[in-house]
């Protein structure tokens, strides 16, 4: 299988399947002497970890990180960085059925349509236990950014349900377990989660995410723009279906003059009045907080049947068994967060070998 890597200058490349003994992720280009440990990355896999309330899976995995190579005393050697984290709560008797059909809204026919077979259990690389060796890699991403860079991922919509931005509360998206920033929302968020779940179903999410701190300039024109690099970024997050960049779809709806990020002068370069643009212009970061947004489909692995095929053609029902998040937009956020690092930290060397600043 191809394309299992991202990155330029800042490169990763994931491995591993969801029911096999492990899996990790091969950080390259990663700058010499920066202070990297176990404890650095483990916070970050503890927000996607599994199990962590009843509105995820409750597949029991610890996803303790070991760091096989690149660092030395504890500060990288610029060698590439191989990042481990051991499966160790897999259920494969789970998905018999599955071996014999396909789940609709899910990777079976299309794996077994490019390779001919494919590994049912969980759904081997489809799965969206594979993120979590994104996410230890943009740990690592996140200490190539530094400390002035700050992003944040949070829900805004789960189930058609909208949080309300006058009740924006950046404290309250680490107190719920929906990194949601508006406490009214989360609650009403429980009670539609609870009653999917119970009736085998599953609903889809709207994921945000923010960074601050990023200095105009990074990115390229036409070919190697930020905002296409971060939008490829998200939409390789499983189960992602949009991507919008600032207001995305609706500057469609805008005026010209309502569209523009009017400026003045300020007094460290220009004070924007507004960012409708999400942070970048011409595939340049402005120096304006950038802005995504990314759409993600309910949860393909339902109890509700659904009608399918067998491999052999043959017309068939499918339910789903085995332990599945209700949600996948909940654990999305601290991905989305990897990806945005590891996009940025790429830029950031991108940046510094072209203008040497």
């Amino acid at each position: 299988m191809s394309h299992n890597s991202f990155g330029h200058l800042f490169r990763f490349a994931t491995w591993g399947e969801s029911h096999g003994p492990a899996l990790g992720a091969v950080v390259d280009g990663c700058p010499p002497g920066l202070l990297l440990s176990e404890a650095d990355i483990q916070p970050f896999l503890d927000k996607r970890r599994p199990g962590s309330s009843r509105f995820t899976t409750q597949r029991q995995e610890p996803d303790r990180v070991e760091i096989l190579s690149g660092v030395y005393e504890g500060r990288t050697t610029g060698t590439p960085i191989s990042l481990m984290i051991r499966n160790v709560d897999q259920r494969s008797k789970d998905y018999s059925a599955v071996a014999q059909s396909y789940r609709p809204g899910h990777a079976d026919y299309a794996y077994d349509a490019k390779y001919g077979f494919r590994d049912p259990r969980g759904g081997g690389r489809s799965s969206a236990r594979e993120t979590a060796a994104r996410v230890a890699a943009g740990a690592v991403a996140r200490k190539v950014l530094g400390d002035a860079v700050t992003i944040r991922g949070y829900l805004v919509e789960l189930g058609g349900d909208a949080i309300e931005r006058a009740a924006f509360d950046a404290a309250e998206i680490e107190r719920n377990p929906f990194f949601c920033p508006d406490a009214d929302a989360a609650l009403r968020w429980e009670g539609a989660l609870d009653a999917a779940r119970k009736s085998g179903s599953s609903l889809g999410a709207i994921v945000e995410v923010t960074a601050t701190g990023v200095p105009a300039g990074w990115g390229s024109p036409v070919y190697h723009k930020l905002d296409g690099q971060l939008a490829a970024a998200m939409m390789s997050i499983n189960a992602v279906k949009g991507v919008e960049i600032g207001d995305g779809f609706a500057a469609a709806r805008l005026r010209g003059e309502e569209n523009a990020d009017a400026m003045r002068p300020g007094a460290d370069g220009p004070q924007f009045l507004a960012n409708h643009a999400g942070g970048t212009a011409g595939g340049i970061s402005t120096g304006q907080p950038l802005l995504v947004r990314m759409a993600l489909k309910p949860t393909s692995s339902i109890l509700t049947p659904v009608q399918t095929i067998t491999r052999q053609g043959e017309a068939s029902d499918i339910v789903t068994k085995g332990r599945h998040d209700p949600c996948v937009g909940i654990r999305a956020a601290p991905v989305a967060e990897a990806m945005m690092a590891l996009v940025l930290a790429d830029a950031m060397l991108m940046h510094r070998g072209q203008t040497g600043r």
